[in-house]
């Protein structure tokens, strides 16, 4: 990444709207060699901002699939706040690394589509687009078809469509990766101030080391489908990150 990211006051100064999250030894195996993860415990404070890096194979993908409600543990249990998650659940929404956008639809019809899904009131459904529309900065987009948007509009509406319903957890697999590092920078600078105003839990995964310290308050390295590091961001380098990560 070519700029530095700001970030805001400490999410602790204001209350939360997160919910908390927790892992107590979960694991989940693929078989016939195929890597999986675990056993995996963790805590996440409500409103918490928690990065996880590790390089390819060492279970990002299938933590979230667990956490998104996709996959069951094979053993141990995920939950948020005090009930365990047997499936997608309301309360937490998932931004993935390709805005997976429904072209048909305008920039306003993606937004509403979750809510559409699961009948808000016109007059609140609309009322929430525009708002959510005004939070991720594309405001006035909302009649724009979906080849008319750059790559980082797409992300931004794809973020939109994911806040508009109002999580109390987001979910967000390597999101930035496929932008240029200046639309990268200024998406995660954007993606700091709706954490702040929202204070809703994200679990952020990449595999990019300094965008996991200037984004996250905690980071987790995973390492062969289990935790290798857990530490407050401010704590942390990039080389020491890297040297856990190939140790």
């Amino acid at each position: 990444m070519t700029a530095t990211m700001t970030r805001p006051a400490q999410a602790a100064s204001a209350s939360p709207q997160g919910v908390s999250l927790t892992l107590d030894g979960v694991t989940y195996r693929y078989g016939r060699g195929r890597p999986g993860l675990g056993p995996v415990t963790l805590h996440v404070q409500p409103g918490e901002f928690l990065c996880v890096v590790g390089p390819s194979g060492s279970g990002k993908s299938t933590l979230l699939s667990l956490l998104a409600g996709f996959l069951r543990p094979q053993a141990g249990e995920i939950r948020l706040g005090d009930t365990p998650v047997t499936g997608p659940d309301p309360r937490l929404t998932l931004v993935q690394q390709e805005p997976a956008l429904f072209p048909w639809r305008t920039v306003t019809g993606n937004v509403a589509f979750g809510l559409e899904r699961r009948r808000f009131p016109r007059a609140e459904r609309d009322a929430r687009v525009q708002e959510t529309l005004r939070l991720v900065g594309l405001e006035g987009y909302g009649p724009r078809r979906v080849h008319q948007l750059s790559g980082g509009q797409r992300q931004r509406v794809s973020l939109a469509r994911a806040l508009a319903v109002q999580p109390r957890l987001l979910l967000l697999d390597e999101p930035f990766s496929a932008l240029d590092d200046r639309t990268r920078t200024v998406l995660a600078d954007e993606l700091l101030g709706i954490w702040w105003e929202r204070k809703v839990t994200v679990v952020f995964v990449t595999h990019n080391l300094e965008e996991a310290l200037a984004l996250g308050q905690r980071v987790v390295a995973l390492r062969g489908g289990e935790v290798a590091l857990d530490a407050p961001a401010r704590e942390l380098s990039v080389g020491r990150l890297r040297e856990m990560l190939e140790g």
